[in-house]
């Protein structure tokens, strides 16, 4: 079963997909406001039912699809999580022995069908497919074989990119990592019941219908386990916290010359069993 957040009418609505109509939930379920509350309340499986019964209240094309979570109190993303990826610096670093991490803020991300906000100060705009996780079962210092009980859902994120201003201080990158409307989530979130939904998973990049990425989570230097283990460690983990979990090489900072997105352009991030999160590229309109 696949889960979005939508707008429609003028109204945010939260329910669920049934091919590529949408059928509304939130009105049945009016002590949960958002994905995260049913999230934070165990409540996933007890949709199940009325998913699969609920009328279509919209149909394709008549709604915007907004980030599946509303609102998470954390997103953090793993960086340079693939050997290729951290091959791609040239540096001669060995493999490194933590996991890089930065925070990312929900305005910056739009939803599945949006156009990513090319920012007119800089034109360096990156495309960085991912696999997201959605924490359900908070928690501090998560044993690594524990991790996967903590997953509530998954989802799919471009973690675009300003390449420029990732470079405007010596230690850190969230000033690249935070234009608005820069990076996408979604189009939805499946539950997560499975450890083969991560561990047998690939992921894949398209610019224009032309493979950029493409690679296997069990590649990770960091495997997902890893990376809850980890950042619970340091904080307090919540329901509905979003981890992105590290992009395969083939960003287009990494080709020669660089091949920054352009409005128009189309990325498409794909995960079997997940879904498609598909966006335009346009400038943005001061």
């Amino acid at each position: 079963m696949r889960y979005a957040t939508v707008m429609a009418e003028g109204q945010q609505f939260w329910g669920a997909m049934r091919g590529d109509d949408f059928a509304a939930l939130s009105p049945d379920f009016p002590h949960w406001p958002s994905l995260r509350h049913v999230i934070a309340a165990g409540g996933l499986p007890s949709l199940q039912a009325a998913a699969q019964t609920a009328p279509i209240s919209h149909a394709a094309g008549s709604f915007t699809y907004l980030p599946p979570i509303p609102a998470p109190e954390k997103i953090i993303c793993v960086g340079v999580n693939f050997p290729d990826r951290n091959a791609e610096y040239k540096d001669g670093s060995d493999l490194p022995k933590y996991m890089s991490l930065f925070p990312r803020f929900a305005r910056s991300f739009t939803g599945h069908g949006q156009s990513l906000i090319r920012p007119p100060e800089n034109h360096t705009l990156d495309y960085e497919g991912e696999v997201a996780i959605v924490i359900g079962t908070g928690g501090r210092r998560i044993a690594a074989q524990d991790a996967y009980a903590h997953i509530a859902a998954l989802t799919l994120a471009n973690e675009g990119t300003i390449r420029d201003w990732v470079r405007h201080a010596k230690f850190n990158v969230t000033q690249g990592k935070n234009w608005d409307s820069s990076g996408a989530l979604g189009p939805w979130i499946v539950p997560f019941s499975d450890a083969a939904q991560l561990d047998q998973a690939s992921i894949s990049t398209r610019v224009n219908g032309e493979l950029r990425q493409h690679d296997h989570l069990a590649r990770m230097m960091f495997p997902i386990r890893q990376q809850i283990a980890y950042i619970s460690t340091f904080t307090t983990l919540v329901p509905g916290d979003i981890i992105i979990t590290g992009t395969p090489t083939g960003a287009g900072a990494r080709f020669d010359p660089p091949r920054y997105l352009v409005p128009g352009d189309v990325v498409e991030i794909e995960v079997p069993g997940i879904g498609t999160l598909r966006n335009t590229v346009e400038d943005e309109q001061c």
